[in-house]
């Protein structure tokens, strides 16, 4: 078992009662499984919304406690809304910048738990808890840059394929466009007229 685990068990042992928020942070702060799904401005607006107001009640559940206690559960509770509104402007913006901004969001709410926790302890034990968040902290940003890069990438060759497919559209039905008035020449007066005039037509020419 890790230090910052130790630690963690430590914090939560001065705090068995636990908060109201402190279930709902964890979860709120674990990576996602998959982008979230697009909505609308008014979704996004709603998300907003309640995420204030949760944040108002988690925070107000926070007041009688103390010391670190108190911290954590504040701690969870920002973390929550902030999470719960980067969620939301993820979910809006539908970007590969704005997901890793929102795991950026969730990965910074974690941290913020993990080190009132770790004010629990003392000495090397509480050294050795911030180190760890430190390094939590610093591997989940790197993760969600990668996977954006990587994300901008794809959306950068899907656009390269897709100018690609269109000039090879555009070239393939100039090449059946010559071929269709050659065939025309075969032909005369009035015949030959609604050859040409029929490809022309066709191929979109004036």
């Amino acid at each position: 078992m890790s230090k910052l685990m130790i630690a963690l068990f430590v914090a939560a042992g001065l705090s068995s009662a636990g908060c109201a928020t402190q279930k709902d942070a964890s979860m709120a702060t674990a990576k996602p499984m998959a982008p979230a799904v697009p909505i609308t401005k008014d979704a996004y607006d709603n998300a907003v919304r309640n995420a204030d107001a949760n944040y108002k009640v988690d925070k107000d559940a926070c007041a009688s406690r103390t010391g670190n206690a108190k911290d954590i559960c504040l701690a969870e509770a920002n973390g929550k809304e902030k999470v719960a509104k980067a969620d939301a402007e993820a979910a809006f913006k539908n970007t590969p910048k704005a997901r890793e901004d929102m795991r950026d969001t969730r990965a910074e709410a974690t941290y913020s738990v993990a080190k009132q926790k770790c004010d629990a302890l003392a000495g090397n034990p509480k050294d050795v808890c911030v180190k760890e968040a430190d390094a939590a902290l610093v591997k989940a940003k790197a993760d969600a840059k990668v996977d954006r890069v990587a994300a901008d990438a794809r959306q950068d060759a899907a656009t390269k394929q897709a100018d690609a497919a269109k000039e090879a559209n555009t070239v393939k039905r100039e090449a059946d466009y010559k071929v269709a008035i050659e065939k025309c020449d075969a032909l005369a007066g009035t015949a030959k007229d609604s050859c040409v005039s029929g490809a022309k037509a066709q191929y979109g020419k004036s």
